[in-house]
């Protein structure tokens, strides 16, 4: 793809960072256990990196010089053996103001690792069957055209139910859209009336989309007879002390709380995003977290806090169908010989990624607020997560 050039209101706002602002532009990072404001990019603290920590030097690197053309800001957390913080980059483009490390920003699709966990509790307590089906949890729903589908097929993804009612495919079509609002039930209707996948029963083909935790979030709501987003404060948040995670009230465009503003290329100009309702993700993407707070829910998960066994075990199970590579809301990565499960996310201005080994030796969680954070996600991945486990 050929590099676009930096338009006025990028220049200027480099311009400011460099010469008003000069922390706003370079890397600022502190590690985890401190308190003071030096920096943990510098030659001494990288030369002090544990061996078998993770590759502080080309973290350091990743957060240099930001804003740049791919990012205006990014905060990573990195925990485990060898834990380490660092944020670079501006809050506001128009000010050059440095980011926040304690920023509030969409989670996107991270959300589904809390859809997940609340479905797998209610399993636990026995108010649903992994194996019993959207059929007989949520009557009328799918149409008779439907085989069964169970609740674990939408869990990991194989359910056959095809792609719901969207606003936009990507950021240029959704922009002019971002003030209206889409109901899970519209939702799911519009899939409902596409019929079912015509090449693969419920069970036999893996495809990733949001519509399998629109359904989940309904269920929730359903068999609770509460709001999926008061579910997920009672059971998660609160007791987790996610004191800066919520879900939009409704259709509320805006990130409550400090933030850092997100931006995205559209038609060749970079165009502030952050007011965006994303009540059409529900629980498939429409979570607003902070680094901390899904640092701590990462911890807290792993280790079964959140959900019992034998249910947690579902959410490091890949079904066995040809190329899976999801589980109940996470999904499993080989890196460096290391077996890595993660989640990431994005929104527009918004890109965020959780992952981890499974016995939390190395954990890291970032937010990069990425100027085409629906696009390439594997190459914001590659400079801001993979470095941590290099080693």
């Amino acid at each position: 793809m050929p590099v676009r050039p930096l338009p006025s209101l990028v220049t200027a706002a480099l311009a400011l960072t460099l010469t008003a602002l000069p922390l706003a532009g370079a890397a600022s990072a502190r590690p985890a256990s401190s308190s003071s404001p030096s920096s943990s990019c510098s030659a001494q603290a990288i030369e002090a990196a544990k061996p078998d920590g993770p590759d502080v030097k080309a973290l350091c690197a990743a957060l240099a010089g930001l804003p740049d053309q791919d990012a205006t800001a990014a905060l990573i957390r990195v925990g485990g053996k060898g834990s380490w913080h660092g944020v670079a980059g501006v809050r506001d483009m128009r000010t050059g103001a440095p980011a926040l490390e304690n920023a509030r920003f969409r989670a996107g699709s991270t959300t589904k690792i809390v859809t997940s966990a609340l479905v797998l509790q209610l399993a636990a307590e026995g108010r649903i069957s992994l194996d019993g089906t959207v059929q007989r949890y949520l009557p009328g729903l799918l149409t008779k055209d439907f085989a069964p589908i169970t609740v674990r097929q939408l869990l990991n993804f194989t359910s056959g139910l095809q792609p719901g009612a969207s606003l936009g495919e990507d950021v240029d079509d959704g922009y002019p859209h971002r003030f209206e609002t889409l109901t899970p039930e519209e939702v799911v209707a519009a899939s409902v009336a596409k019929g079912p996948d015509p090449d693969h029963a419920p069970g036999e083909h893996q495809r990733y989309g949001n519509i399998h935790y629109t359904v989940l979030g309904m269920l929730i709501e359903k068999v609770t007879g509460d709001s999926y987003a008061h579910q997920a404060a009672v059971r998660i948040f609160r007791p987790l002390g996610m004191r800066h995670t919520s879900f939009p009230a409704g259709p509320d465009p805006r990130v409550h709380g400090p933030h850092n503003r997100g931006y995205d290329w559209i038609d060749g100009r970079l165009v502030d995003v952050t007011e965006w309702n994303m009540s059409d993700r529900f629980a498939a993407g429409d979570m607003v977290s902070t680094t901390a707070d899904l640092e701590r829910l990462l911890f807290a998960l792993f280790r079964g806090r959140v959900v019992p066994e034998p249910q947690l075990t579902e959410m490091f199970t890949v079904p066995d169908v040809s190329g899976a590579t999801m589980s109940a809301g996470l999904q499993r990565f080989e890196l460096n010989g290391k077996v890595i499960w993660a989640k990431t996310g994005a929104r527009p201005g918004y890109h965020t990624v959780v992952a981890a080994t499974r016995d939390l030796s190395r954990t890291v969680v970032y937010s990069v607020n990425s100027t085409d954070a629906k696009g390439d996600g594997l190459a914001i991945a590659q400079r801001f997560a993979f470095p941590a486990f290099n080693r």
